[in-house]
C-alpha cells in the first residue's frame, strides 16, 4: 500500500487591496487544486476599502476574517504598511488559531506573505517556519525594486535624486527611462519602506511571482533571490470583485451583443482609476471625434485630500459634454462599474485603454485584446513601458502620464485610432503571448512546473522539521 503523503498547511497573509486580495485567494485555489494533501488558511484583513472576496474553490481553503474592532492609531492612517503593522497582534493570534484548526496530521510549512505584508516575516520566526513572498506585480517590477535597493545599500545610490535620462537594470533588456520610474519614487518616506520590504524579500525562502516565464524570461532569469517561482497568470476569470450587482453587467453585455466583432474600444482604469471633470471632457471629445464605437467605465473620484476610492455617478450626464450621450447613442455607452473580465472576453471588444495594472494586463493578454496604455500611479508606467517597448504588444494614449496632467482630446483621438488600426506584427506577438500564458498552467506548462517545485519545497520544509 502506498504511503499516505504528509499533510501540509500554509497560512496566507494578503494585504487588503482588491487586486492583492483576489490574487492571493486565486493562488490558494490553484495550489490546493494541484496538491490534495495541502490545506491553506487565508487571513482576510478587513477594512472599509476591502472589496468582495472570491469564494475559495476547495474545502481545504479556509478564509479567516479579521475585523477591525480596534482601529489603528491616527498615525497609521496614511500607510497600508502602518495599518497592517498595527494589526500584528491580531494576526499573530489568527496564525496560532489557524494552526490549531488545521486538518489532523497537517504540519505548518510556512507563511505566504503579500508583498506589502513583509512586516509579518518575524511571525514566521516565532512559529519556527520559513516565509515566502507572493509578488502580485510583474517580475520586471520586482527586478527594478531589487536593483535600486541593492544600489542604495551597497553604493549609497538615491533613486529619488537620480538626474540621468535612463537607468540600466539587469531584469530589463533595455535601460529604463526616468519618466517610466514608479510615480511615488520621489517620496523619500515611501522609498525607505520600499527598501525595507526589498530586504525582506531577499531573506525569504522563495518568491512566488504572478507572471509567466515565457512572458518575462529576461526578468525571471535575472532575479537574484534564493528561489523564484513564476506561477501566473493568477486570474479570477469567473467573477468580478468590487461590483455593483448584475444589472449593469447585463446592460453592458446586451449592448456589446449588438456591436460588430472587434469594433469596440473598452476604456477602464481599475478599481482606483477616476478623472476630474476637465479630463472627462477631453476623453469624451476625443472619443466622439474618433467616430469609433466605445464602452467607457466612468467613475467619480473620491473627495480630494482623502484616500476614498471612486464611486459611480448617479447620472453620468452631469460630467459629460452637453448632448454627448445623445449624439453618441448609436456607437457608444458610458457606464459605472462593469465586469472587466467578462467584457474583455466579449467578441465585440477590439481594444482596451488601460491603466496598466498588472492584473488588468494579464487579463487583456489572456483574452488577446490589444492594449493602449494610460498608466496613472504606482508601478503602472513601468508596466506600460514593458508592454510598449520591451514586448512591443501595446500602443499608447499617454505613457508618461503625470498625476493631474490633462491629456488633450486630440491626443486621445489619435491614440484610440491607432489602437484600433490593424498592425499584423503587433497582433502576432500578442497572439503568441496569449497562447503562452494559457499553456503555462497546463499540465506540462512552465507555471505548473513552478507550482510543483514550490509544493515540493513546502513538503521538504515539513520533512526536515525546519527551524
Amino acid at each position: 500500500m502506498a504511503e499516505k503523503p504528509q499533510q501540509i498547511h500554509l497560512v496566507f497573509i494578503p494585504s487588503p487591496g482588491a487586486g492583492h486580495l483576489s490574487a492571493m485567494v486565486e493562488l490558494a485555489n490553484l495550489l490546493a487544486d494541484r496538491h490534495a494533501a495541502l490545506s491553506i488558511s487565508v487571513l482576510i484583513i478587513t477594512t472599509t476599502s476591502t472589496a468582495a472576496v472570491p469564494h475559495p474553490a476547495a474545502p481545504r481553503i479556509t478564509l479567516i476574517h479579521l475585523t477591525d474592532e480596534n482601529p489603528p492609531p491616527a498615525a497609521a492612517a496614511g500607510s497600508v504598511f502602518a495599518k497592517i503593522e498595527a494589526r500584528k497582534p491580531q494576526i499573530r493570534e489568527a496564525v496560532s488559531a489557524a494552526i490549531g484548526r488545521s486538518p489532523e496530521g497537517a504540519r505548518l510549512a510556512g507563511l505566504v506573505l503579500d508583498m506589502f505584508c513583509t512586516s509579518m516575516a518575524e511571525l514566521a520566526d516565532e512559529f519556527g517556519v520559513p516565509y515566502y513572498i507572493f509578488f502580485t506585480s510583474a517580475a520586471s517590477d520586482l527586478g527594478f525594486i531589487s536593483h535600486i535597493q541593492q544600489l542604495h545599500d551597497e553604493e549609497g545610490f538615491e533613486i529619488a535624486e537620480f538626474e540621468g535620462t535612463e537607468l540600466a537594470v539587469p531584469s530589463w533588456a533595455r535601460p529604463i527611462p526616468r519618466w517610466a520610474f514608479p510615480s511615488n519614487i520621489v517620496n523619500k518616506e515611501w522609498l525607505q519602506l520600499l527598501y525595507r520590504i526589498a530586504r525582506v524579500f531577499r531573506r525569504a525562502r522563495g518568491i512566488l511571482v504572478n507572471t509567466v516565464r515565457e512572458l518575462e524570461s529576461c526578468a525571471v532569469d535575472s532575479l537574484a533571490f534564493p528561489k523564484v517561482y513564476p506561477v501566473g497568470p493568477i486570474l479570477n476569470l469567473k467573477a468580478d470583485a468590487g461590483g455593483g450587482g448584475t444589472k449593469k453587467k447585463e446592460e453592458a453585455i446586451e449592448w456589446l451583443d449588438r456591436q460588430p466583432e472587434s469594433s469596440v474600444v473598452f476604456l477602464c482604469f481599475g478599481s482606483m482609476g477616476a478623472f476630474r471633470e476637465e479630463q472627462v471632457l477631453e476623453i469624451a471629445n476625443g472619443l466622439e471625434a474618433s467616430g469609433l464605437r466605445f464602452l467607457w467605465v466612468l467613475r467619480r473620484p473620491g473627495p480630494e485630500g482623502t484616500r476614498a476610492g471612486p464611486t459611480d455617478y448617479e447620472d453620468v450626464r452631469e460630467v459629460l459634454p452637453k448632448g454627448f450621450v445623445d449624439r453618441t447613442a448609436e456607437v457608444g455607452r458610458v457606464t459605472g462599474w462593469a465586469p472587466q473580465t467578462i467584457i474583455l472576453a466579449h467578441k465585440a471588444v477590439g481594444g482596451f485603454v488601460s491603466h496598466c495594472g498588472w492584473n488588468s494586463t494579464l487579463e487583456s493578454l489572456w483574452f488577446g485584446v490589444p492594449m493602449a496604455t494610460w498608466p496613472m500611479y504606482a508601478e503602472q508606467k513601468l508596466n506600460a513601458y514593458l508592454l510598449v517597448y520591451e514586448l512591443e504588444i501595446a500602443t499608447e494614449i499617454k505613457i508618461d502620464y503625470r498625476n493631474g496632467e490633462i491629456v488633450a482630446a486630440e491626443e486621445i483621438e489619435r491614440g484610440v485610432r491607432r489602437l484600433m488600426e490593424r498592425d499584423c506584427s503587433r497582433e502576432e506577438r500578442l497572439k503568441k503571448f496569449s497562447e503562452d500564458i494559457k499553456k503555462a498552467l497546463m499540465d506540462d506548462g512552465s507555471s505548473s512546473a513552478s507550482i510543483a517545485e514550490f509544493i515540493a519545497d513546502a513538503r521538504a520544509v515539513v520533512a526536515c522539521d525546519f527551524s
